[in-house]
């Protein structure tokens, strides 16, 4: 079973569509006991950095995500559940977030006008590290964005994929337990589905 936490800023349904259809078992909750005895857990997440983690203060949400990734099973999370796991982003100056991981969220920039502001779209992807998430994902593979803000991560040694669009983007993370990516996966598709699918066998 995974759990696909829900602290009401999240974009739950299309991730449980996905996991139902690689025939994956998933409970959208945000009750800390049932997090806790999850085969694994998803972050998912869209809005705000500020609103997002004040949600997830208030249901306790916060908590549960750290507790759960001390337990070392796998965790994922997606486009906004990655930036909530670093410290702060310049989309909401004074908030703190999760701090799991070092680096910075910053925004796009766009200078000269000439980008659309969010990113949405597809872009292809220069992954880093072969397994996890990418076991059999070939290189420069296409994936969907929505997204304004991006990660730079203090190590280079936790960046498993980069992508391009006015800056170079760490465009996913894992290190130990915790992987996470600034694309949407069940978005994706085949592509997607088998970073899914992947995920679900590090969880059985």
């Amino acid at each position: 079973m995974i759990s696909v936490i829900d602290y009401g800023a999240g974009n739950l349904q299309s991730v449980v569509k996905a996991l139902h259809y690689i025939g994956c078992e998933c409970e959208i909750t945000n009750d800390r006991e049932k997090i806790l005895c999850a085969d694994g857990a998803i972050l998912p997440g869209v809005g705000s950095f500020g609103d997002a983690m004040d949600s997830m203060r208030n249901c306790g949400a916060d908590r549960a995500v750290k507790e759960f990734i001390q337990t070392g099973k796998p965790f994922l999370g997606i486009c906004l559940g990655l930036q909530l796991l670093f410290e702060k982003s310049e989309e909401s100056p004074g908030a703190t977030g999760l701090g799991l991981l070092k680096g910075t969220i910053r925004k796009i920039p766009n200078a000269d006008g000439t980008l659309k502001i969010p990113h949405m779209g597809w872009n292809s992807l220069d992954i880093r590290k072969h397994d996890g998430l990418f076991t059999d994902i070939p290189q420069n593979a296409y994936v969907y964005f929505v997204h304004s803000y991006f990660l730079k991560a203090d190590s280079p040694d936790i960046v498993s994929s980069q992508t391009e669009y006015g800056a170079v983007i760490d465009a996913s993370v894992h290190f130990r337990n915790i992987m996470a990516t600034q694309f949407h996966p069940e978005k994706s598709g085949k592509v997607g589905l088998q970073m899914l699918k992947n995920f679900k066998k590090m969880c059985d």
